[in-house]
């Protein structure tokens, strides 16, 4: 472990040099990529990598993995490939993202988030080996892990090795909640039958979307070091990089896999404000009547503050929204999904007119969820707790069949 941290350090001050010095605490997680960087690229033995990245693919010293290969010397480097957001994060939710020649390194970025979402033959031209080292934020619609999904089924058509290199779940890796995906609502926010909260790391998904799911690539995992399953993002003792715009804090990942899924349905989670998906509300909502029906319900490990806002920027800007914050006291208790579905209940007994669950926008609403289940269950009436209530089949067989692929 020490050699590793050595390493690590002595990278840091090879690719910054004295223009970005200062210090970092040490972490207590040893990241997939300190493991390759430090002993895991010899097993290349010489053969070419191209590096599926983001401003997020950082060791804990915060030097991207571009760099830190780069500064190594001794590791073949063609190509980067960039999810949705682009390889620097800047590019908003759904915006295209292209190809390119990165004018620091002189490689060329190929999108995997603009017409082609599966790295051709072109694309992998020169590349024995794709890594795959960005950060998830635990949830099955954030469109990260359908990246590495598809960029396994790549390495396994051109006969491609594909190494995920671990990364921790900031959400923790212990609370699982449905719904699981339905096949008829796959979409790349949702490509295989997994919980909408999960608690895999990318690593153990690639596991799972490898065997389970019948890719099988030529796939290989290096895991981290020190990480458990009860930690979230704090006790990790790693800095954060803002995984989107609308992602600046490891906070913001905790209430993601709730006020993520409400849009479609026709609440705002603040997107546009300081304080993205920690809203919840709507143009002509009593903030008061919400806050005091989601309080009533007594949810574990969170509290809802009566709020007003009007987002800064995008679609919604000074449009005036009331409802609730989201103040999550106990991260560790507080169950997102059945939260976000609570959200949805309260709503629609407070004002109907609140939420758009007709005809023309259920397609929408069924593809964010991957199943029809809340969307119905709203229209009729059911309680939050019923719908719930009816996701448990689904969600312990897939508890059974992740036991198989966790790591830690």
């Amino acid at each position: 472990m020490r050699s590793i941290v050595l390493l690590i350090a002595l990278l840091a001050g090879l690719v910054c040099g004295p223009a970005f010095a200062g210090t970092i605490p040490p972490a207590t997680v040893t990241l997939g990529d300190e493991v390759f960087l430090a002993s895991g690229w010899k097993q290349l033995h010489g053969r070419c990598v191209g590096v599926i990245t983001n401003q997020t693919g950082v060791t804990s010293h915060l030097v991207n993995i571009v760099d830190a290969i780069r500064a190594n010397g001794k590791i073949c480097i063609k190509a980067i490939y960039s999810p949705e957001h682009g390889l620097r994060g800047d590019r908003p939710a759904g915006a295209y993202v292209g190809s390119y020649t990165d004018v620091r390194t002189g490689l060329p970025v190929y999108s995997l988030y603009g017409k082609q979402k599966h790295p051709s033959a072109a694309m992998l031209r020169g590349v024995d080996v794709l890594l795959f080292d960005i950060q998830d934020v635990g949830s099955r619609t954030y469109t990260f892990i359908s990246t590495m999904a598809y960029a396994m089924e790549a390495a396994a058509q051109y006969q491609k090795e594909i190494w995920v290199l671990d990364r921790p779940n900031p959400i923790g890796g212990v609370a699982v909640e449905g719904p699981v995906l339905e096949p008829a609502f796959k979409s790349f926010i949702g490509l295989y039958p997994i919980a909408m909260r999960h608690g895999m790391t990318v690593g153990e998904l690639a596991r799972m979307f490898n065997d389970a799911f019948g890719i099988h690539a030529n796939l290989h995992v290096i895991a981290m070091q020190g990480w458990e399953r009860h930690m979230l993002w704090p006790a990790t003792g790693l800095q954060w990089v803002q995984t989107s715009p609308n992602m600046p804090e490891w906070s913001t990942a905790v209430v993601y896999p709730c006020t993520g899924l409400i849009d479609s349905s026709g609440l705002n989670g603040g997107i546009g404000t300081t304080k993205p998906f920690k809203y919840a509300g709507g143009l002509d909502l009593d903030a008061y009547a919400l806050a005091a029906r989601m309080n009533a319900l007594d949810l574990p490990g969170v509290y809802f503050r009566p709020a007003y806002w009007s987002p800064l920027f995008g679609g919604l800007t000074g449009r005036d929204f009331g409802g609730v914050e989201i103040v999550v006291f106990d991260a560790n208790a507080f169950p997102a999904v059945r939260t976000a579905v609570a959200l949805l209940a309260a709503a629609h007994r407070i004002s109907p007119a609140t939420l758009t669950l007709g005809a023309k926008d259920a397609r929408a609403i069924d593809i964010d969820w991957g199943t029809d289940s809340v969307r119905t269950g709203i229209a009729s009436g059911k309680s939050a707790a019923q719908i719930v209530d009816g996701w448990q089949p689904g969600l312990a067989k897939f508890l059974a069949l992740r036991a198989k692929y966790l790591l830690y």
